[in-house]
């Protein structure tokens, strides 16, 4: 059996269910800064998941939702002077950023249950850790400072995120670019995402899989997954196992971690 040495973590929906109530807040209170009519609630949101990464969202929202926006369509009488559309979508994204890492500086998004504990015990264990996101940087590092303490983006030999790589997930990009950053064999690290996205790209690298679904994510197809959970669980919160052995196991530790490797 292959020694497990590293957990990679995907962030946004895996370490804490930050795109309900934070990242479409975040957006939704961006648009009103800008002076546009847009507004993005539950159910739109959850269709607009199906694209990974922030500025890739709001271009098919534009493209998909609003064909006659500046800079994308532009019929003389019905629309506005064109804009540099990819210099619109970065600002608006970035002031997007500001909005969601005061909602975690405010506390509003917590950890997934399971989280910090998994974390901490493979520390103690020495066990390798690293992210693999599509989010800004920014975003992943503010969500670890303001959830697991200041000093914990340094507990992760590898933070890849956002635009580091050509192609985001689907694609397996950002996984190659992980498992050559700490010169690891895909066999010999397991994975924790939230999305078949994200299960994608994992499983494309050749990657073990566990998945947590949330509200946005549970009726998804992850049947190339090892393991599938409502969340790690705690002593006293024990997961829900929906797919994949899980033995006597309560809650999700290292110990069942190397089992699925």
């Amino acid at each position: 059996m292959t020694r497990l040495k590293a957990l990679i973590f995907d962030v946004d929906g895996t370490l804490a269910e930050t795109e309900r109530d934070g990242h479409r807040l975040a957006f939704n209170r961006a648009f009103a800064d800008a002076g546009l009519d847009w507004y993005w609630d539950e159910r739109l949101y959850g269709r607009l998941l199906v694209v990974s990464g922030g500025k890739e969202r709001i271009r098919f929202f534009i493209k998909t939702y609003t064909p006659r926006f500046p800079g994308t369509v532009c019929i003389p009488g019905k629309s506005d002077t064109p804009v540099n559309l990819p210099y619109f979508i970065a600002q608006l994204y970035a002031t997007k950023t500001g909005f969601y890492q005061t909602l975690l500086k405010n506390g509003k998004i917590p950890l997934r249950p399971g989280i910090r504990r998994l974390i901490l015990e493979a520390r103690r264990a020495n066990m390798r850790l690293a992210i693999a996101t599509t989010s800004a940087k920014e975003n992943a590092i503010a969500l670890l400072q303001h959830t697991l303490g200041p000093d914990s983006p340094d507990w992760f030999e590898v933070i890849a995120a956002g635009d580091i790589v050509p192609q985001k997930k689907p694609a397996p990009d950002i996984y190659h670019y992980v498992l050559d950053k700490m010169a690891l064999d895909s066999s010999e690290c397991l994975v924790f995402e939230d999305s078949d996205n994200g299960l994608i790209s994992a499983t494309k690298a050749g990657l073990t899989t566990v998945i947590t679904v949330h509200d946005y994510t549970r009726h998804q197809d992850f049947s190339d997954a090892a393991l599938v959970l409502n969340h790690l669980g705690e002593p006293d919160i024990p997961f829900e196992a929906i797919a994949g052995p899980v033995g006597s196991h309560p809650y999700f530790d290292l110990k069942l971690a190397e089992s699925l490797v």
